[in-house]
């Protein structure tokens, strides 16, 4: 197969791209540099099979010759990260939705199968501890919260892409990822776990955010790329929408329990310090989600989805990356 990555560079597209190579298949990568980084791609770089261009997806000129080459597409190109989407709202609106329009838009000349990623972010908030599940309804904050504003572009990114489905029969498959983590993921942008691994490492104080009672259940990247992989290869996915996640079992945790876990697999003399959503974000950019749990039931039911890897031994192979 030859295949689009956009966003290629990025954590979840170096990992899928390295996978797509060893299975054989030609890939291209489309990534502005914004938040990927060459260095996640570089030991690839000797691969006949691979290419890269850095450029956006913004661009119809760079993104039609690709279109046109390759078979299918994996589009993963999106503003991420709660401090970046802080930092440049108006970006990562323009980027999530405009992007993704324009993917499509090229995609269904020949009706080229598309995966597009989402985010769990997309469900909002919600009371209690239910799993969230594909079809739930969704509770969002105010619009004066730039918090919202990646969960509202992902959710018209899914609208389209639905809409493309409905109206044009374009093969459209979305993928609602849960919090993906694994070596090479960087902290810069928000990510809780790299933060947590560094600081831990570093001896400096492992910032938990609020009380930290917010839940979170993580998907480990090797489980991830499984997940993705059978997605697109199913006759039955496209149209849907599925939850791509961790087993609640063994991977849901609330955040101040994860400060003392790194801490304790890190054997770090770091305090871990609770710093109020005020004091770590500017006023009225900011609200939390606390409970944020897939339900799997129909990835299982459709693909045969079980994610193995547990939260420990993910959290041992981050930490063996950071020490490295």
């Amino acid at each position: 197969m030859k295949v689009l990555i956009t966003g290629g560079a990025g954590f979840i597209g170096s990992y899928l791209a390295e996978r797509l190579l060893k299975q054989g298949d030609e890939v291209y990568v489309l990534d502005d540099l914004s938040t990927g980084d060459l260095d996640n791609v570089r030991h690839l770089e000797d691969n006949p099979n691979f290419h890269m261009k850095v450029g956006t997806v913004l661009d119809p000129e760079t993104l039609k010759p690709l279109i046109d080459w390759c078979d299918i597409i994996y589009h993963l190109a999106a503003a991420v990260g709660v401090n970046y989407v802080i930092n440049n709202p108006l970006q990562s609106l323009t980027t999530n939705i405009r992007g993704t329009e324009l993917i499509l838009e090229m995609a269904n000349k020949d009706k080229k199968r598309v995966l597009l990623a989402s985010t769990s972010e997309v469900a909002g908030k919600k009371n209690g501890k239910a799993l969230f599940s594909e079809d739930d309804d969704r509770l969002l904050g105010p619009t004066t919260v730039t918090r919202w504003i990646y969960s509202t572009s992902k959710a018209v990114d899914e609208m389209l892409g639905l809409a493309y489905w409905r109206e044009k029969k374009l093969p459209v498959v979305i993928v609602r990822f849960f919090n993906v983590i694994g070596p090479r993921q960087s902290a810069e942008y928000g990510m809780v776990v790299p933060r947590f691994v560094k600081q831990a490492l570093l001896g400096h104080p492992i910032t938990v955010y609020n009380d930290g009672e917010q839940r979170r259940c993580f998907t480990d990247i090797d489980d991830a790329i499984d997940g993705l992989l059978a997605l697109m290869a199913h006759d039955d996915t496209p149209g849907e929408i599925f939850n791509l996640g961790g087993n609640s079992e063994t991977n849901e945790i609330a955040i101040k329990t994860l400060a003392e876990k790194v801490k304790t697999l890190t054997e770090s003399d770091s305090p871990i310090e609770f710093v109020p959503y005020d004091k770590a974000f500017a006023k009225g950019s900011y609200e939390d989600l606390n409970y944020r749990v897939p339900d799997l039931t129909k990835i299982t039911r459709v693909v045969g989805y079980e994610p193995s890897l547990s939260l420990d031994q993910t959290l041992r192979r981050i930490i063996e990356y950071y020490e490295s």
